[in-house]
């Protein structure tokens, strides 16, 4: 009897949690396309993502929602920028909020505010760095809001939702939050959880842009394939149906 071919090993990627249901489908085109194979898939907060490949963990790609994580594993290939997103607030049913009060809002005494956790999650360095924004437009406004930030996602520590459930949409139903700072992308995974809740586009003078990169890390050609399915066509349009917008110009 002639052998069977060995099937490829499943190609390992790393990713950010809010990249998990564009890069489900980016995976299981890249799965159907020439030259594709089965991707096994990790999502996780970036920070997290690159401590596990630092300590040795092993994936082939790490697709990040920043750049520095990724530039921080690099392995002889450099990292690139495949998409950009944005910060947006959600905000609890019934609060009164509109972006041009969205600051004032925030800094309300009365109100709770969440964010994820900087260091372990972009999301929510690209928050705080949305406060130092703040500074500039009401003096004393970034120490008042970091001082207030909860910490509720995106950490070592963090609670978790019920399998199967929103993250942010679970954080007003467990009434931890009023106004929460996340990627406009994530807010509208919330809102279709729980179309109560509202999204409240950042001012102008407050936006942060949020870059995210993408490494390869090791030599298996699959891993470089998908990097380039990724930044072609084909995964661009997968990644702008979900919100997302390419990259900036070099």
């Amino acid at each position: 009897m002639l052998a069977m071919p060995a099937m490829a090993e499943p190609l390992r990627l790393a990713a950010a949690g809010s990249l998990r249901a564009a890069l489900a489908e980016v995976s299981a085109a890249f799965e159907t396309a020439p030259g594709g194979v089965a991707v096994a898939q990790s999502y996780a907060p970036s920070g997290l993502l690159r401590q596990r490949i630092a300590a040795g963990e092993a994936f082939d790609v790490f697709a990040s929602a920043n750049m520095e994580h990724p530039r921080a594993v690099e392995r002889g290939q450099p990292t690139a920028a495949f998409a950009r997103n944005r910060l947006c607030a959600l905000a609890r049913p019934g609060l009164e909020v509109t972006p041009e009060a969205l600051l004032a809002r925030m800094l309300d005494p009365a109100l709770r505010l969440g964010t994820s956790t900087p260091g372990a999650d972009p999301a929510g360095d690209y928050a705080f760095a949305l406060f130092a924004r703040a500074e500039a437009v009401q003096p004393g406004a970034r120490a008042a809001l970091e001082g207030k930030a909860r910490l509720l996602t995106g950490g070592p520590d963090s609670a978790r939702p019920p399998e199967g459930r929103d993250p942010y949409a679970w954080q007003f139903e467990r009434d931890a939050a009023d106004l929460f700072l996340t990627y406009c992308t994530n807010a509208v995974l919330a809102r279709a959880a729980d179309p109560r809740l509202q999204q409240v586009a950042v001012p102008p003078a407050l936006e942060v842009a949020a870059e995210y990169g993408v490494v390869v890390l090791t030599p298996r050609p699959e891993a470089a394939g998908f990097v380039r399915f990724l930044l072609a066509p084909p995964g661009q349009e997968i990644l702008a149906r979900h919100g997302f917008a390419p990259p900036a110009s070099p």
